[in-house]
């Protein structure tokens, strides 16, 4: 099948953006036709205030203070980086699941989400934690093995440092 010119991407990206819009739709018509769909709009409206207001400050004011942590060195942003994607993702499972985590303490939703799917609710808590230890822990290894096989084999050369030497009169 050929796109128009204009588009500027191929098919499989068209078929993939058709499929997203489709399950966002069907969420979407779900999650409004309970009836609940004033309280759905003050949630998604209190979220993004609350991310915006209160969040990206917090974890901007966390970031700077990573860098600075980790400045010591010129592998400044390599070194944040083994911290930085292990917090993102607890942090993203934390606020996808704060209510069954935070439930955990002996909250309405554990009993809500007991009651209605026959599962535990209790284990949340704990189950973030050990993903957050483990992610850590996988960074911390990478990291590790990183430094390793940058002291056995030599750092690696950049790009700036293979040009000069290549280009005539260098």
């Amino acid at each position: 099948m050929r796109l128009p010119r204009g588009y500027g991407e191929g098919s499989l990206h068209l078929l993939l953006l058709l499929a997203s819009f489709a399950l966002t739709g069907y969420a979407g018509i779900r999650l409004l036709a309970g009836g609940q769909w004033p309280l759905v709009l003050v949630w998604f409206a209190g979220a993004a205030l609350l991310h915006d207001l209160v969040l990206l400050p917090l974890y901007a004011l966390a970031d700077r203070a990573l860098v600075r942590w980790t400045a010591g060195t010129g592998r400044t942003r390599v070194r944040a980086a083994y911290v930085r994607v292990p917090a993102a993702l607890s942090g993203l499972l934390l606020l996808v699941w704060f209510p069954l985590i935070a439930g955990a303490a002996g909250g309405a939703s554990a009993a809500h989400y007991e009651a209605t799917t026959r599962l535990p609710g209790d284990v949340f808590l704990s189950r973030w934690l050990l993903i957050t230890a483990g992610l850590c822990a996988l960074s911390a290894l990478w990291l590790l093995v990183r430094t390793v096989q940058r002291r056995l084999c030599g750092a690696p050369r950049r790009r700036s440092e293979t040009k000069q030497r290549a280009a005539p009169g260098a």
